[in-house]
């Protein structure tokens, strides 16, 4: 899967850069495995209006297992995005910060250093905390205990650190239709951690439902 050539041009020519569209090499490559942290990246992609081309990296057949993948990335891992130049960025914090910086015009991080900070924070809380010591215990509590009981507490503990999370995130959204005003990095995490929430087995409140299927809409904009 890629972006299509036709909805990149309509897109550059509505921004006055028909001159980048001369040659591919000014493509992004990025590395995404659908269902997966990296579809919060996609929607950064989208957001920033990014010329890139997806290459599937699929988790669950063990893509990212494979030699070539890991010549790659060592990590092992999505997301990955490979710049034109040919420099390789990991890390769902990094590569969100480094398109935010690298396209201003779309605002994904706010102008003042207290206002970005406190984005920053949120994003790595829920990237770092509710996705690597929650949603990964509640789906996957077997890739760290065999015993039977100790996954079901494992589990449990994971559903409890979302459902911690989800009702922290209700409260900083409020009435706002977003994070912190406008759309930004941290909007694009919490995307994709709501978007896991029937195999977290924990239901977000209303409010963020809500708010996830407007994140979803911005996804599916033609």
């Amino acid at each position: 899967m890629s972006v299509s050539w036709t909805r990149v041009a309509q897109r550059l020519h509505a921004r006055g850069c028909s001159a980048l569209m001369a040659t591919q090499e000014a493509f992004m490559k990025f590395y995404h495995s659908p269902g997966s942290c990296s579809e919060g990246i996609l929607l950064l992609l989208e957001a920033c209006g990014a010329s890139y081309e997806v290459m599937p990296t699929d988790l669950k057949t063990g893509a990212h297992r494979d030699a070539t993948y890991l010549a790659l990335n060592p990590k092992g891992k999505v997301p990955a995005l490979m710049l034109p130049d040919g420099t390789v960025l990991t890390e769902w914090p990094v590569i969100a910060y480094w398109l935010a910086k690298t396209y201003p015009e779309a605002r994904l991080l706010p102008a003042g250093l207290a206002e970005e900070v406190a984005v920053m924070a949120l994003t790595e809380h829920i990237v770092s905390g509710l996705h690597m010591r929650g949603s990964v215990f509640a789906m996957m509590p077997q890739k760290f205990v065999s015993d039977a009981a100790a996954q079901m507490e494992l589990r449990r503990h994971g559903q409890e650190v979302v459902q911690t999370g989800f009702a922290m995130l209700a409260r900083q959204l409020g009435d706002k239709d977003h994070l912190f005003g406008g759309f930004s990095i941290a909007d694009a995490a919490a995307y994709y951690l709501i978007s896991w929430k029937d195999r977290i087995g924990v239901e977000p409140p209303a409010m963020l439902e809500s708010y996830y299927l407007r994140l979803k809409h911005r996804c599916l904009k033609p």
